[in-house]
């Protein structure tokens, strides 16, 4: 996206209108009780530097600016068309959440993995039942509500949800600190094919091979049953110092051995 750019779609945004709280509400009053067309210009007019704060939130997507901005527009004017006056709640509380949704499903419409149509059409029937419940409790609301909302269940609800997700690319950096980026991809492995982690399991147990049998059935007692020594002392009739002690001396020799 270019940061500098003044014209978007045709329109100079460097001298687009800011409207105040109470002409705002003037204009709603028109286009609510007397149908009036040019007071729904006039709000879409301004409140057009709204969508361009929203679309700032998707910088990094490599979409065309042009192409974001228009589908931000149309989720204002479902704004527009669908604020309540009798709410009161700011405009801007209530369309920058709907100027998201809408950018947000173009984008998974555009999205290169493919997602059934069934599918997508529960996910957006959920955000669709997600913003109106939000409008209307203030709050987010549960996967409970939406699905009952909807007749579905929550688990078709929560994977319909979760199949519409973006992407997220490996390369994508996830912390800077003015030295080499951390990626994505820096913070995933594979620990069960690892060959570390497949010598680590053999040098273990050659270890524990290591011990006498006492050894073996406090630190199994401890660490693989998940006892406290307390209960290891009470179980094999000797002191919790002493288990403590038998414990520590068996983790220091495998040490040695491992190391």
């Amino acid at each position: 996206m270019a940061r500098n750019k003044v014209e978007i779609c045709g329109v100079d945004t460097s001298k687009l209108p800011v409207l105040k709280n109470e002409e705002m509400r003037t204009l709603f009053r028109s286009l609510q009780t007397a149908g009036d067309r040019s007071a729904r210009e006039k709000l879409v007019n301004g409140n057009l530097r709204l969508v361009l704060s929203v679309i700032q939130r998707f910088n990094n997507r490599g979409e065309n600016v042009d192409d974001l901005f228009q589908v931000g527009c149309i989720g204002l004017m479902k704004a527009i068309d669908n604020f309540d006056l009798s709410q009161n709640v700011k405009f801007s509380t209530y369309a920058v959440p709907m100027i998201i949704g809408e950018i947000r499903r173009y984008l998974r419409d555009n999205n290169p993995i493919r997602v059934s149509r069934s599918l997508r059409d529960v996910a957006y029937k959920a955000l669709q039942v997600r913003d109106t419940l939000t409008y209307r409790y203030s709050r987010e609301p549960t996967i409970h509500e939406i699905s009952e909302a909807l007749n579905v269940s929550k688990e078709e609800v929560v994977f319909a949800l979760d199949a519409i997700q973006d992407p997220v690319s490996l390369f994508e950096p996830i912390y800077q600190d003015g030295g080499d980026p951390i990626y994505v991809m820096d913070q995933l492995s594979d620990d069960q094919n690892k060959d570390l982690h497949w010598v680590e399991e053999i040098a273990l147990r050659e270890a524990m091979g290591k011990l006498n049998n006492r050894e073996k059935l406090i630190l199994s007692m401890r660490f693989f049953e998940g006892k406290t020594q307390m209960e290891v002392a009470d179980e094999i009739g000797i002191s919790q110092a002493q288990v403590s002690r038998l414990e520590k001396a068996a983790i220091q020799q495998m040490n040695q051995f491992i190391q």
